[in-house]
């Protein structure tokens, strides 16, 4: 398995430079785009690591995975999406034009930002208690109790986050958004600021893949959660790439920007990817090489057929 993930990513290699930088979160302007890391968790536990996998990086839209499955546990499924829709979209990430439709209700999903926001809205506490239960589950579920969040990202996304709270005011405008919204806002920006590594990725995959183990959820099964999580990134976890990423790789992940792709793979297995420079849809574009070449090499696809 180390020299497929050697060969994989060497062969991706020139991808890193040809991505951009996150340039509207000035701080994530600081990565160096010649950092690339992988590790890879398999379903008897075993972790494999090839080149930057120890490196430092922020959650992003990643965070959203585990702030929808603490509002899930702690709401219950049904309420969740009364507030929240399920559906797939073909715009970008931080767009809001739909949502200021008049017949539009709720955000797509809770994996584009002002689902995302929505999302967070839900988790029960006051103050600094939604965030710190936002970290305490990260730390679980990637089995990593040092993990904190990066104050300078933090700082950095909550003065230039216009488009986000743009459309948070616009949710709380039409009745959508309950609550305080700046306090909501603080906890999404912190939350996506929460720094991790690609072996916190894979095991956080992992953790998910494995039946959320330990966690409870009101009027949904575990394992039914599970494939809740799953089926939602396989429709909406790449942003509007996710229908083409299906096909091509067919594996439920979620991508962020700062350079980050996690994977899930059956029975307790994971993937971790770091490589920060992205493409027009703000995927990892090193990222989505690796994993492209992963999926065909080891035949990851969920689509794929074994009888031909």
């Amino acid at each position: 398995m180390e020299e497929i993930l050697y060969r994989i990513v060497e062969n991706n290699r020139d991808l890193a430079q040809k991505g951009k930088l996150a340039d509207y979160i000035p701080a994530l302007l600081k990565a160096d785009k010649n950092h690339i890391g992988i590790s890879l968790k398999t379903e008897e536990g075993l972790v494999y690591k090839y080149g930057d996998y120890n490196q430092g990086f922020t959650l992003q839209s990643i965070s959203k995975v585990v702030a929808f499955i603490l509002a899930i546990s702690e709401n219950g499924m049904e309420d969740v999406f009364k507030k929240v829709g399920l559906d797939s979209t073909d715009e970008p990430f931080n767009a809001f034009t739909k949502l200021d439709l008049p017949n539009v209700n709720k955000p797509a999903n809770p994996m584009i930002n002002s689902g995302a926001i929505l999302t967070t809205s839900l988790i029960k506490g006051d103050g600094e208690e939604k965030f710190k239960k936002i970290l305490e589950l990260t730390r679980l579920m990637a089995n990593n109790e040092s993990i904190t969040f990066n104050e300078e990202v933090y700082l950095s996304e909550k003065l230039t986050g216009s488009r986000n709270r743009a459309m948070a005011y616009l949710m709380e405008s039409k009745r959508i958004l309950s609550g305080n919204v700046e306090d909501t806002l603080d906890t999404y920006f912190k939350q996506c600021a929460i720094e991790v590594n690609t072996v916190d990725l894979a095991n956080l995959a992992g953790f998910i893949s494995s039946g959320l183990p330990g966690l409870e959820f009101e009027g949904i099964s575990n394992k039914d959660m599970m494939l809740l999580v799953k089926g939602l990134l396989l429709t909406c976890g790449m942003y509007n790439y996710s229908a083409k990423y299906t096909i091509e790789v067919g594996v439920p992940s979620k991508s962020g920007v700062s350079g980050g792709i996690m994977a899930l793979l059956p029975r307790g297995g994971g993937i971790g990817i770091y490589s920060p420079g992205l493409d027009e849809n703000g995927n990892s574009k090193a990222g989505l090489g690796i994993i492209k070449d992963l999926s065909r090499e080891l035949k990851l696809n969920l689509l794929y057929d074994n009888s031909i």
